[in-house]
């Protein structure tokens, strides 16, 4: 097997100047997700029947059908109806001229969204109940409560799997292609489409994947051993 180190050297370069956008569609999904699954976790806790019952399928539907399967249905399904929609209302908007970019925020923001809710049920599951009743106690309202006391803690628990969902996000946005977003896996299948150098262009985005994954692992492993000096000190 012969490997063109040229269009190796070169294409790394392409995949790289690629990476904002894949640092975007991580970005960006995962701070629309963050409210939003924190307020379903908080919903699954309290177990108020519809509302509750709602998220509990909207859980299960996002997280039991493959990602791949989002997207087709998302991108070929709603730019479809959204037209319809417009013609319906008479707006002169031609929603098939939007960025692709949307569609990917909407797709990994939905997906997220229910794997963050299950991370955060489980670590506010974890705290005794009597901590928010001492501190109802103590004068504070509910939301001060969870602001100083109920999320450090549970923040504590939460970090290893946001870190794990942070990662399996930026890995899913390679499949952002399929939406014709220009990421790192666009890039790469582009530039090796010329010459059919596919073999060094998946080098270079597995490489660009793993880069970008460590840092992020090492970043939170500091942000662990941070929070976890609460743990230490309550310890005490």
């Amino acid at each position: 097997m012969d490997i063109n180190y040229q269009f190796l050297e070169q294409t790394f370069y392409l995949v790289l100047a690629a990476v904002p956008t894949t640092l975007n569609l991580t970005v960006t999904s995962l701070l629309l997700s963050l409210p939003l699954a924190f307020f379903m976790a908080l919903v699954r806790l309290r177990r108020t029947r519809y509302v509750s019952g709602f998220v509990g399928a909207y859980i299960t539907l996002l997280r039991g059908t493959p990602i791949v399967l989002q997207i087709l249905l998302i991108y070929s399904l709603l730019p479809s109806l959204l037209h319809a929609l417009v013609g319906t209302l008479g707006w002169t908007i031609n929603v098939f001229d939007w960025n692709p970019i949307l569609y990917a925020y909407l797709v990994f923001t939905l997906n997220t969204t229910a794997l963050l809710a299950e991370v955060f049920r489980s670590a506010l599951g974890s705290i005794e109940r009597g901590q928010m009743e001492a501190a109802l106690c103590a004068g504070l309202t509910k939301v001060q409560a969870y602001v100083h006391i109920l999320i450090p803690q549970a923040l504590v628990t939460a970090l290893p799997n946001i870190c794990n969902v942070t990662v399996n996000l930026i890995k899913g946005t390679s499949l952002a292609f399929l939406m014709t977003v220009k990421d790192m896996t666009a890039v790469a299948k582009v530039a090796a489409s010329y010459g059919y150098n596919y073999i060094e262009a998946y080098l270079d985005v597995f490489a660009g994947y793993i880069i970008i994954c460590s840092i992020v692992q090492v970043l939170f492993v500091f942000a662990e051993s941070h929070v976890g000096r609460f743990r230490l000190i309550k310890q005490k």
